[in-house]
């Protein structure tokens, strides 16, 4: 491997267009990257299967990121917003924006049309049979314009005790993505070790974030299986991924209690403190609700849980968290939990979190 001499101290700061390989503690590089600076690249994360070619991996990577920006839709097609379902003209009306949008970029615009045409015909839309190169230069483009940013890139998460053949298949793929769709393609987790052409730098870990490695004891950091592809939440919408957050979303809707929440904003302390983003958040009561998956059990996002909810705490925010099965499974109980929470913050009834 490449030694370290490069050196980004932050996300923006990190190669696109080309494989490099972040040191550090993988878990903390995946923690860090949850909330990037506004400048940072459009970024989502990956976790490889195992393929018998790099043509299998790059066909995986594809297949994903198509699942991401048919959830994403309509972020990254301007004008699409409030259309929906099939009827009358939303179809011609989403394709011609597609082509509109995509024809600046040449090649990949019919790619744009189908997908947008895909996002309103939902399972039954049919994938198209277009060339890979077509499809990762064009679902490049679809991330930067849905998060607003000029540059997209994959946390690839490389598995531990890759043999030779393994690992030249995966590095082979990531270096074909980063080619065609211009990605940074940013490898964690065990160095490469028969791989040789691969640069190494210190991946941007913020200092609070590298103090909760140093508490979480070697070997107790792995949590739950974790999904092949992850990607941010857009602000001011439920993740499109979490059926928890859009069924808190869809259930919160009909009430005059629930007015003035904002999903997925980011958090400052101040100016010179790392943002955090939090599920959904009640600004004037400054009440926080965090959603929580599984992966949430895993030692270091437990600990950096326990700090975020200190850090809000102290900004004078009220936490509240929710598991996934509790907004799934007993809805009602968390409605009626957030109304009585919500009347005491504006009758000035400061109570604590009773999940404190």
């Amino acid at each position: 491997m490449t030694g370290g001499d490069g050196v980004a101290r932050s996300w923006r700061e990190l190669p696109t267009g080309r494989v490099v390989h972040l040191h550090g503690d993988p878990d903390a590089v995946a923690l860090a990257a949850e909330s990037p600076p506004d400048d940072a690249p459009a970024l989502v994360t990956y976790v490889p299967r195992l393929a018998g070619t790099s043509a299998d991996v790059v066909a995986d990577v594809l297949e994903a990121l198509e699942s991401a920006a048919l959830a994403l839709f309509p972020a990254w097609l301007p004008g699409a917003d409030g259309i929906t379902g099939t009827g009358g003209a939303a179809v011609p009306t989403v394709r011609a924006l597609a082509l509109r949008t995509g024809s600046a970029g040449g090649r990949f615009a019919p790619f744009l049309a189908h997908l947008a045409e895909r996002a309103l015909r939902g399972p039954a839309g049919r994938a198209g049979a277009f060339p890979p190169e077509i499809r990762a230069a064009g679902l490049a483009r679809v991330l930067r314009a849905g998060y607003r940013r000029d540059k997209a890139a994959i946390l690839v998460r490389l598995p531990p005790g890759l043999s030779p053949s393994a690992e030249e298949v995966l590095v082979a793929a990531c270096e074909w993505l980063a080619y065609h769709g211009g990605f940074g393609v940013w490898l964690t987790g065990p160095a490469p070790r028969f791989v040789d052409r691969i640069e190494s730098m210190p991946a941007p870990i913020p200092e609070e974030v590298a103090a909760l490695t140093r508490e979480v004891a070697p070997g107790d950091a792995e949590g739950p299986a974790r999904p092949v592809l992850t990607y941010p939440p857009l602000a001011g919408m439920p993740h499109p991924g979490s059926a928890a957050e859009r069924r808190l979303e869809a259930a919160l809707s009909p009430y005059a209690w629930a007015a003035g929440r904002e999903w997925n904003q980011l958090h400052a302390s101040g100016p010179l403190t790392n943002p955090i983003r939090v599920d959904l958040l009640w600004r004037a009561e400054r009440c926080v609700v965090e959603i929580d998956g599984p992966e949430h059990l895993a030692p270091l996002r437990r600990a950096a849980d326990r700090q975020r909810d200190l850090r809000l705490r102290r900004d004078g925010y009220a936490v509240l968290r929710f598991t996934n099965e509790q907004v799934l499974e007993r809805i009602g109980t968390v409605l009626a939990e957030l109304e009585r929470f919500l009347h005491q913050r504006r009758n000035g009834t400061f109570e604590g979190s009773p999940h404190a």
